[in-house]
């Protein structure tokens, strides 16, 4: 039988995912745990599970616009769909899916002022017959969500997918959003060179050292540190953490890219704001100038259906207005 995480564990992949996993020592005080009981738990994570660190950037402030692509495939050509997506240096996550059409998932952070260029090349990847059509739907940057240890019984060491009690409260829900899921009003640069280089490593390993960055570089580890206090925290650049796991199983579990459809901002901010604690929901990003939302979800594949029930009670009581879904092709990405 594969290991499974008990509370603990999932409380530790929450802090580090809260509070970021380059000081273990200020997480474990934050988390009111011996540091090194946190040590020694992460390195039997890290040797047991798939787990990975990254930064959550607020690309915004680098004057980059978030686009999140559908594609879909025309039959026979769904590599070659791939790779031609992936010719453009503007891809940050590349997936092949499944479901509702066979093709691919991406996000892609675009220079504001390269959006229509962007948009030309990808309809210029239809007219080549690789595709048989694309949607672009322009984004907020991403919020992630931390959330491990809700809806995990603590006793049983089990989880309790509550979902009848979700769409109950979600009407009660605050309307105010996370300001990364909020439009924004211009995309500035705040960044240099030497900032976009940390986060590119950052973006790849959250744990990488300043030294080992400063040598990349060719600098010293000091003006590393200074950049990274002083330009990328200081100035809202790095939005947060991200700690990527499979706390539901390799095998039994999936991931899905959901678009929400909705009548009004007001009920959009509050389904948003009852996503914002749930543990299978990765990340979440508004789409620009109308009332959709896109999330990242991951679920148990038994508590897939009941999911997709919830949704349809909400559109029934004429909360939600549509949605629509593909599956993450785990062994295509």
């Amino acid at each position: 039988m594969p290991p499974k995480f008990d509370y603990s564990d999932l409380r530790i992949l929450e802090g580090l995912g809260k509070y970021g996993p380059r000081n273990v020592t200020d997480v474990a005080r934050k988390l009111g745990m011996p540091a090194e009981t946190l040590r020694k738990r992460l390195k039997r994570l890290t040797s047991q599970f798939f787990l990975r660190f990254n930064v959550n950037i607020y690309h915004t402030y680098l004057g980059l616009k978030k686009a999140l692509v559908f594609a879909e495939a025309a039959p026979g050509y769904e590599d070659l769909l791939f790779n031609c997506l992936r010719q453009n240096d503007f891809w940050i996550s590349l997936v092949r899916c499944y479901g509702m059409f066979e093709g691919c998932v991406g996000v892609f952070t675009v220079p504001n002022d390269h959006c229509v260029e962007f948009e030309q090349f990808l309809e210029e990847v239809v007219k080549l017959g690789v595709a048989r059509k694309s949607q672009i739907f322009w984004c907020t940057c991403f919020q992630a969500i931390h959330s491990r240890c809700k809806w995990f019984d603590r006793k049983s060491q089990t989880w309790d997918f509550r979902w009848d009690e979700w769409i109950k409260k979600i009407p009660a829900e605050d309307t105010e959003l996370p300001y990364t899921l909020v439009d924004p009003k211009d995309f500035p640069i705040k960044g240099d060179y030497i900032d976009v280089f940390i986060l590119k490593e950052l973006e790849k390993d959250a744990t990488t050292s300043f030294a080992d960055i400063a040598k990349m570089l060719g600098v010293s580890s000091q003006l590393i540190g200074y950049h990274y206090r002083n330009h990328i925290v200081e100035r809202g650049i790095l939005e947060g953490f991200e700690v990527s796991d499979f706390r539901f199983g390799t095998t039994t579990s999936n991931f899905f890219f959901f678009l929400f459809k909705f009548d009004s901002a007001e009920k959009l901010a509050k389904f948003a704001s009852s996503l914002l604690d749930k543990p299978f929901v990765r990340t979440l990003g508004k789409v620009l100038g109308q009332n959709a939302l896109y999330g990242y979800i991951y679920l148990p594949k038994p508590e897939f259906r009941r999911f997709v029930d919830s949704l349809s009670k909400l559109i029934r009581t004429g909360f939600l207005q549509s949605y629509s879904y593909v599956i993450q092709d785990l062994q295509k990405s």
